[in-house]
Parts: C-alpha cells; sequence; structure tokens
C-alpha cells in the first residue's frame, strides 16, 4: 500500500448512510421546531426559543463542523419555507448565521478534544460565539429586512444577546446530555 493510499483511506467518506443519518437529524429538527417553540421574554416575543440546534449539534459531534454547516442549512431552508415560513428569508439567513457560529466554533474544539471535558469546553464556546456573531448579526441583517433602524436594534440588545445565549445553552446543555447516549448508534456503519 502506497502512502498515498494511506492518506485517501484516512479521510471519512461521505456514505449513503451517513447522509441518510444525517437526513435523520434534519428531520427530528423540522419536528422539535414544529412542536416545541415558544418566547423566553414576554417583551420580545417573536424571539422564540427552539430546540433546532440539538439535532445539528448533535451531528456535528459526530459527523464534524462541515457537516455541521451543511445540516444547518439544510435544516434553515426546510424550518423556513415550512414551518417557520412567517419568518421567511430573513429567518433562513439568521437561523444559518447563529447555529453556523455554533456549530462551527462547537465543532471544531471538538474534533480535536473528543472528552466529556472538550464538550463541555466546545459547548461554552459555540454558545459564545453564536452570541457575540448574533450581536452583529442583529446590527446588520435586522435594519435591512425589519425596516427599523439600528438604534431600535441596539436597544432591544440585552434581550437579543440573552435569548441567544439562553436558546444555545439549552441547546448545548441538552447534547451534552444526549450525545454520548446515542453517539454509537450516529457512528455505526
Amino acid at each position: 500500500m502506497t502512502e498515498q493510499t494511506t492518506q485517501t483511506e484516512k479521510k471519512p467518506k461521505i456514505t449513503t448512510v451517513r447522509l441518510a443519518k444525517m437526513a435523520m437529524l434534519v428531520a427530528i429538527s423540522i419536528v422539535l421546531v414544529a412542536l416545541i417553540h415558544f418566547p423566553i421574554f414576554p417583551a420580545v416575543a417573536f424571539l422564540e426559543y427552539d430546540p433546532a440546534d440539538i439535532p445539528i449539534l448533535i451531528g456535528t459531534f459526530a459527523f464534524g463542523p462541515f457537516a455541521g454547516v451543511l445540516l444547518t442549512i439544510v435544516t434553515a431552508v426546510i424550518q423556513g419555507t415550512t414551518v417557520s415560513a412567517a419568518s421567511g428569508v430573513y429567518g433562513i439567513i439568521m437561523h444559518i448565521i447563529a447555529t453556523s457560529a455554533l456549530v462551527i466554533t462547537a465543532g471544531l474544539i471538538y474534533k480535536y478534544n473528543k472528552t466529556r471535558k472538550g464538550a463541555v469546553i466546545a459547548l461554552i464556546c459555540g454558545v459564545l460565539a453564536m452570541t457575540i456573531v448574533m450581536i452583529g448579526a442583529n446590527m446588520i441583517v435586522t435594519p435591512i429586512f425589519m425596516g427599523v433602524p439600528r438604534a431600535v436594534v441596539w436597544q432591544l440588545m440585552p434581550f437579543i444577546a440573552g435569548f441567544n445565549a439562553i436558546k444555545a445553552g439549552i441547546n448545548g446543555l441538552v447534547t451534552f446530555l444526549v450525545y454520548k447516549r446515542i453517539s454509537g448508534f450516529l457512528h455505526k456503519q
């Protein structure tokens, strides 16, 4: 066997089984959004918690950060055209930005430190990344799509930042609690 063959064999292949498992995670994510969504802060009821990121985070830990971003995009588009269609393109864009920040950060850290401690660090960093990225995204994207001045968005920033931290924190905690229980199934070929 040559060195080139060895390198090729080490690269993870996207198999039909892996694609089917990823599709299952997308479907679970959509169902969770349809069944569970509620406002965290009554003053800004349009900011609704949903557990859609849990299957995406699980897929990220199982298959890597690139797969996490792919799961995010597919889920956001399907969710934004079906169960969350009222939010339209704005909702799709914000979902992709928020969840991508979460899964890229958490996925990269966990990829190189697959321990319980590594998972905790990855998820905490992912929560922080999502919260910080969404401050900037809301200051740029929200005025464009919602037609409101940046000053209005800035006044709501404590709620926006709190919402993203709480949502990502809950989803990260649930992911931490369930991932090891189902990772065997996801890694089984």
